[in-house]
């Protein structure tokens, strides 16, 4: 037996699993025939499967994880397993006739640009689960017709669980899709068909020209929200209408885009790092799962980016400098890091690294658990025959979760934009992190340490729905498929 524990009901909770031959003469209270029997199913499936696969049941239900499975955790994780079970099925029964054949697993395949033939699509009809060698047999396929109606899905598959089916993973990619201008999101999952397929790399270009597209609409809040961070204080109010007339009286029109195209060029090596520090860190974490929980992608998602970020922060440095310099300060991105490497060194491009790195927890953890949640109420209140959202619900999550995630990294960005920012400011202090929000909260009180939110947030609206509007387009020319 595992070390992992699978509780009894209530009235039993203070005996375990192992005495198995019990566990079937528990009363059950008011649980429906369909959860008895699955829970008469797991009592043999104990001495079939191994330690692995039960403990996979319990990493999959334990909500409160406290390393058991109590019977509320149980019941929640059967019904809301088997919602995700009745879309797969829907999504691959083409012909609603209520039962899937061959034809029907080729299509579904086809679709994700995976093409087998008749007999392999018979085999995987056909297929035979057994946990060891001496477990006995048990087919998909239970009465040879060649078809698998619902309640042989369900109960082949009921007690394996899944914590994101490819259809949900299709349907629900946040960080490829919206670009609000800070890449500090937890990349999203891609299914083992788009890796195979190449689907992933086309995902990851479409998101890329969304972002370039985003931010170039939205730069001028941006750049309004970087002078905002750095020289509003008590003493010098700046108000959105107040700054735009600066911004356009010091430079024309032209210069509200200043720093955007270092802005715009850097989506391209950060995304490409992150995806593959992402990748390669789920090897080390040794999930041989498709996706991961949600506590590990954090910490996958957190170290991809926090390397992305080591990579390309000297350019964050440079659109910091273009976006507060004067009209005729520098000439272009080369000329701005020549003046930079000349007068202040090598280290002046990582000047602000520690607080960008602190910052990635809290906008990463906070944006995945909103994201989440809403994905997963969703879910099960609404998705009865399909795991598609439909774009108002996509947007409205993307647009919540980014907005509370960089409400809670707010600070540690500002402190950061300052810093980047403290040699050009002549006759200014060279401050530390802590020193920085000492000050700032002795001079100007905790909502110093919230200047520029205004236009960051009324960004984030317009961003999340011009990414996804172009991302959308980009699918369609990039051959991308939809299901």
């Amino acid at each position: 037996m595992c070390c992992t524990t699978i509780c009894k009901p209530p009235s039993a909770q203070s005996e375990q699993l192992d005495d198995v031959g019990s566990l079937g003469c528990q009363p059950l209270g008011c649980l429906d025939k369909c959860v008895q029997g699955t829970f008469v199913q797991l009592k043999v499936s104990v001495i079939h499967y191994n330690d692995n696969f039960l403990s996979k049941i319990v990493k999959a239900g334990d909500k409160d994880l406290d390393g058991q499975l109590d019977f509320e955790e149980f019941v929640h994780y059967l019904r809301d397993h088997e919602k995700k079970l009745r879309l797969v099925f829907k999504s691959l029964d083409k012909k609603n006739d209520g039962c899937i054949d061959s034809q029907e697993i080729m299509q579904s395949l086809r679709d994700l640009g995976v093409h087998i033939s008749e007999q392999q699509a018979e085999k995987i009809l056909k297929r035979i689960r057994r946990g060891q060698v001496w477990a006995p047999i048990m087919y998909m396929d239970k009465n040879g017709t060649m078809t698998i109606d619902w309640n042989e899905w369900r109960d082949y598959h009921l007690l394996h669980p899944a914590d994101n089916i490819p259809e949900i993973i299709l349907y629900w990619k946040h960080s490829t899709i919206f670009d609000v201008g800070e890449s500090l999101m937890v990349p999203d999952e891609f299914t083992a068909e788009e890796k195979k397929t190449g689907m992933w790399w086309r995902h990851l270009v479409a998101g890329g020209g969304a972002g370039a597209v985003s931010r170039t609409c939205t730069a001028p809040l941006d750049r309004l929200k970087v002078l905002m961070q750095v020289h509003a204080s008590r003493s010098n109010t700046m108000c959105i209408a107040g700054g735009f007339s600066q911004m356009i009286r010091e430079g024309g029109v032209r210069s509200l885009w200043r720093g955007n195209g270092i802005n715009v060029l850097k989506i391209a090596p950060e995304s490409a790092i992150k995806f593959m520090a992402y990748e390669q860190i789920k090897r080390l974490i040794g999930s041989n799962q498709e996706t991961l929980g949600i506590l590990e992608r954090l910490v996958a998602g957190s170290l991809a980016g926090a390397i992305a970020q080591s990579s390309i922060y000297p350019m964050e440095v440079l659109k910091t400098r273009l976006a507060l310099g004067r009209t005729g300060q520098y000439f272009g991105i080369v000329d701005c890091a020549k003046h930079i490497f000349q007068k202040e060194g090598l280290a002046a491009f990582y000047k602000g690294y520690i607080p960008n790195m602190l910052g990635i927890i809290p906008y990463a953890g906070i944006d995945l658990a909103v994201y989440e949640t809403l994905k997963n109420s969703w879910l099960q209140r609404f998705a009865t025959d399909s795991a598609d959202p439909g774009v108002f619900v996509l947007l409205a999550c993307g647009t919540m979760s980014s907005t509370c995630g960089q409400l809670a990294s707010y600070p540690l960005a500002l402190v950061r934009t300052r810093m980047q920012a403290q040699a050009s400011l002549e006759g200014g202090p060279q401050m530390t992190m802590s020193g920085l929000f000492r000050h700032i909260v002795r001079t100007e009180g905790a909502m110093g340490l919230y200047r520029g939110l205004a236009p960051n947030f009324m960004k984030v609206i317009p961003a999340v729905s011009i990414s996804y509007v172009v991302y959308e387009n980009l699918k369609i020319t990039l051959g991308v498929q939809s299901r």
